[in-house]
């Protein structure tokens, strides 16, 4: 959190946000290998609403623990708008989260292609409504991202913070 020293960092921001709110967040994770949960779990007191993380970097993975359809993956791939959506309604779902946040992209250096270059990453985001209120939804979003490997996943870690925190307000 030193780095950002001069303004107060999303982590803790949005902490405040989710303990006023008195909700929960889990984590799924792939190309960003727990870095969210990491900058969740800086903030002291983020037990009151971080629940629990997934690193689901395999297929296998992102299916067994998510719910993810195998024939989502095989159509999509996994570096995929209906893939990422799955993997965030899914860690909300498995932990009874208010929201589940979700990231799968190519932090490279290689990996990328011609239509997902390295850099390209899905975020999503899945809120838990009131059962029968009709009020559950999830978002997707594209980014790309340069830079290496390391500064990509920090600039995919924090996005995805920033877009549930644009969420919860």
């Amino acid at each position: 959190m030193d780095e950002f020293a001069d303004d107060t960092p999303v982590e803790k921001r949005l902490g405040d946000a989710l303990r006023d709110a008195g909700a929960t967040v889990a984590t799924a994770e792939s190309c960003t290998g727990g870095l969210i949960g990491s900058l969740l779990t800086d903030v002291p007191g983020s037990s009151d609403y971080f629940d629990r993380g997934f690193v689901t970097y395999s297929y296998d993975a992102k299916m067994e623990h998510l719910g993810v359809d195998r024939e989502t993956l095989d159509e999509h791939g996994a570096v995929s708008e209906p893939v990422a959506r799955q993997m965030a309604r899914g860690v909300r779902d498995v932990a009874g989260a208010t929201w589940g946040v979700a990231t799968t992209g190519i932090a490279g250096p290689t990996g990328g292609t011609e239509e997902k270059p390295v850099g390209t990453v899905f975020v999503a985001v899945a809120h838990a409504d009131e059962w029968g209120s009709g009020g559950s939804y999830s978002t997707v979003e594209r980014y790309e991202f340069d830079g290496t490997r390391r500064e990509i996943k920090t600039k995919i870690a924090r996005r995805a913070l920033e877009d549930l925190l644009s969420e919860l307000r």
